[in-house]
This record gives structure tokens, sequence and C-alpha cells, in this order.
């Protein structure tokens, strides 16, 4: 398994580097956001330790960078300690996990250890369907390059529908991830929200792109 180590703090770089060795890893170092850039776009790696306060670049624009690239290898964030901003932004940015600083070894280790069992799947920080955008972090949808005022619940079940393009959905399921297992009140109400998020990411656009498949559920189109 090879890591990729972006740290500007020298000497703890190379203890990661000499633990992660210990551990059976095949480790490279960067000392600056724009070095790790490079490695990251230039080698293939099984998983990215990643500093945020980084010289010339920092670890969310290079983070943010190579998911718009679509490079997804997986990315560990080391946070500072307490910054539960740093850490929102992290993972809004494309980050899979963080640890705080100071942080035990074995625990970063463990972390690491469950990215790698993950491995690299495709999961774009901005969900992009043909020509229509939503960044879940923002809450901001995009049609043709125009914004669109969605409520939370339409944003909710764009989202889902949006991370399940071109597959089939069921009510149920819609249910389940948009509203809650609680929910007690008439399942037609997701016939009044898909009606809702046609008018207004569908017809103004002339498009017919969310579908009705009766007696199954609803799908988004992909574009042809």
């Amino acid at each position: 398994m090879r890591i990729l180590v972006v740290e500007d703090e020298k000497r703890l770089a190379a203890s990661l580097r000499t633990g992660l060795e210990a551990e059976g890893f095949a480790v490279d170092v960067a000392h600056d956001g724009g070095e790790g850039l490079w490695y990251a776009r230039e080698n293939t790696y099984d998983a990215i330790l990643l500093d945020i306060m980084l010289p010339v670049l920092n670890g969310y624009k290079v983070c943010e960078t190579l998911r718009a690239e679509e490079i997804w290898t997986p990315i560990l964030m080391l946070t500072a300690k307490d910054g539960d901003w740093d850490q929102i932004e992290a993972l809004d940015t494309g980050a899979d996990d963080y640890v705080t600083k100071p942080f035990s070894f074995i625990v970063l280790l463990a972390r690491l250890r469950s990215l790698l069992r993950r491995g690299a799947s495709e999961r774009p920080a901005t969900l992009s369907v043909g020509d229509l955008e939503l960044d879940p972090a923002s809450r901001i949808v995009t049609r043709a390059g125009k914004e669109l005022s969605l409520t939370s619940r339409e944003l909710s079940l764009l989202e889902f529908l949006m991370r399940r393009r071109g597959e089939v959905v069921t009510k149920a399921q819609i249910l389940n991830h948009v509203w809650d297992y609680a929910f007690e009140g008439d399942p037609n109400i997701i016939e009044v929200y898909i009606g809702r998020l046609r008018r207004k990411i569908d017809k103004p656009f002339d498009r017919n792109d969310i579908e009705t498949l009766r007696g199954s559920g609803y799908r988004l189109r992909m574009p042809a």
C-alpha cells in the first residue's frame, strides 16, 4: 500500500513516515500543498494524509482540486485541535475522514486502515447530472448556469435522486431517506414534491428528466 503524506511540519512528517513504513506502507512525503498536489496527480496512491495549514496551497484547496479533477484517492485530513469548522470544511471539500492534532498514531492508523478498506470509489463534493448541479455543502442548485430556489425538503429529495441517478427508487426508499422511519403521513406527499421539483428543474428548461415508472417508482434520467 502506497501512502502520500502532505505535512509541512518536518518532524511530524518524518515521524509519520517512520511509523507507517514500520507498518509495511510505502510512503512519499510532500512539505507544501503545491508539491502534494503534484505528487497526487502524477502517482497512484491508496490514501493521502493531508494537513490543512500548508504553504503554497492549503489542504482544503488541494482536496477540492483533486476531487474536481476526479481523483478519488481516499483523503484523511489532519485538522487543528477543537477546530469544528476545520472538520466541517474538510468533509465538505471532499475529504473522507479527519483526525485532530495532536493525535494518537494508533488512532490515525486505525482511521487509515478503515479508509483503505473502503477504497477509492467516486464521491464528488458537487453532484452533477448533465447541466443540473447541486452543492450539498452550500445547498445551491443550478441548471444551465441559473440558480434555482428550492425548499429544504425539495433539496433533500433532489440530492437523493441525484446520488442515485439512473436508478429506479421506490416511494418507500424516498420516505426512509428524505423523511424518516417515523413518518406517518400520506405517502402521496412524495408525488406532491416530485411535481414541485419538475416545475422548478424540468419545465422551465423544457426537460422531462424526472421520470415516473408506474408501479415501480421514480428515476432521474441520465443525459444522453
